[in-house]
């Protein structure tokens, strides 16, 4: 089919690759002139393990390309993906400017039948609203289907997730709208959910709403495991084994952080509360993760009494491994907490070091963990890179001024550290 992407950020682009991938013929739109140019060039502005070789590959294949302007690539496509940014507003709720402009675009340019697909995360009825815009701004009377198609990509993983997802949220409105959608999901032979259009945008927020409540549970048992010397990780593991509960997402550490949960949990406790629901559930869950910060800060100063002028390695800057976004990354408060309370903070991260130059003041940035750990104080896993886990911890000892190792993240064997002569403490370990 002939696809074009509107938005060429995180979204936007594992969606056009992976589309492209598959035999499409795709063109990814984006306002941001000098973006564009770069990838034109194939300089892929974000790290995800395995898009810079799928957008290389099918531009060398003449399968992908792109340009900065929107009507080009809506005279060239029949079906139109929207994947611009919806970011939070002061009032928690999502701001649509982007969608409303892209969807004025596409009308004024249609120059025959669309189908307009809403994969940004948006809040229940934005369909509605796109549906109208386009109806309103249209010159003329050109038939066009909107469609509600929510991505769940996640970070690191992310062309896995699209190429294998668990299931494919479609919400349509006419023979016409499934029929094409049916038809492009096709080569990847997985589980597709039609439904109607306002189901399929809260399937989304719906979703990340209660991965986020897991998340935040398991870290207020963390707590309760602090105080009475159990392990979290054995009580997750039970949990777990539960089908009805499951394993994922129940990993007790700094919290959540990236674009997604932080925005969509807020965005859906505001649309209740638009609807005349008080959804006390996500609050409480927005309020643990915003503690758990805290609850991690305060172990530090619990192992080392004064952290003023102390030396603290920290490893990890992104918001989770495989991948160099630093939006609401748990460590960064952490970091800006450290060095507020008058620490020497030494960081290193295998892959979001550009980026972090450009936000982190008065740090000292490193080359690798052993050169971080260097004289410090205490060391601080904040992310679980594999190479963290894979650490020589003799040779980490060596390089500590004490062998203080606080698990921000739980990678740890805590009996073999401690074997090893460290002192190591968790999140919801037993070790207070």
């Amino acid at each position: 089919m002939n696809i074009s992407i509107i938005g060429a950020g995180y979204v936007g682009l594992v969606t056009g690759a992976c589309f492209a991938e598959l035999g499409n013929k795709v063109i990814c739109a984006d306002n941001d002139v000098k973006k564009i140019s770069g990838l034109k060039k194939g300089l892929i502005p974000i790290y995800e393990p395995g898009l810079e070789e799928l957008i290389l590959n099918n531009l060398k294949n003449k399968r992908l390309k792109f340009t900065s302007s929107i009507g080009e690539a809506v005279k060239a496509s029949e079906v139109i993906f929207i994947a611009v940014g919806t970011p939070a507003l002061e009032n928690g709720e999502a701001d649509l400017t982007g969608i409303e402009n892209v969807a004025r675009s596409i009308a004024q340019n249609m120059d025959g039948y669309r189908l307009v697909v809403e994969k940004s995360t948006v809040p229940v009825e934005t369909c509605a609203w796109v549906k109208k815009t386009i109806a309103t701004y249209i010159r003329k009377s050109y038939k066009f289907d909107v469609v509600s198609n929510p991505e769940f990509l996640r970070e690191g993983c992310a062309i896995n997730d699209f190429t294998r997802p668990d299931r494919i949220v479609v919400g349509v409105e006419s023979a016409k709208a499934r029929r094409i959608m049916t038809n492009l999901y096709q080569p990847l032979n997985r589980p597709v959910l039609i439904t109607n259009i306002k189901s399929a945008e809260l399937i989304k927020h719906a979703s990340n709403a209660f991965l986020a409540t897991k998340i935040s549970f398991i870290n207020a048992l963390a707590r309760i495991c602090d105080r009475v010397g159990a392990d979290v990780k054995e009580v997750a593991q039970g949990m777990g084994l539960d089908n009805r509960i499951g394993r994922y997402f129940l990993d007790a550490g700094l919290g959540y952080g990236g674009s997604c949960f932080p925005k969509d949990l807020e965005a859906f406790i505001t649309i209740a509360g638009k609807l005349g629901y008080d959804f006390k559930i996500l609050k409480a869950v927005r309020d643990t993760n915003e503690e758990q910060r805290k609850f991690v800060l305060q172990k530090i100063k619990d192992a080392l009494w004064i952290i003023k002028d102390k030396t603290i390695a920290v490893l990890g800057l992104a918001f989770k491994p495989n991948t160099d976004d630093l939006r609401n990354s748990p460590s960064i408060d952490l970091i800006n907490a450290l060095i507020g309370e008058g620490s020497k903070v030494r960081v290193y991260d295998p892959k979001a070091m550009g980026k972090a130059k450009k936000i982190l003041k008065d740090v000292i940035f490193c080359n690798d963990s052993y050169q971080a750990a260097k004289g410090a104080d205490c060391l601080i896993v904040a992310t679980e890179w594999n190479e963290f886990k894979e650490l020589d911890f003799i040779k980490l000892k060596k390089m500590l001024k004490r062998p203080l190792i606080i698990d921000g993240r739980n990678i740890y064997d805590l009996k073999l550290l401690k074997e090893l002569g460290f002192t190591y403490i968790g999140v919801g370990r037993g070790n207070g």
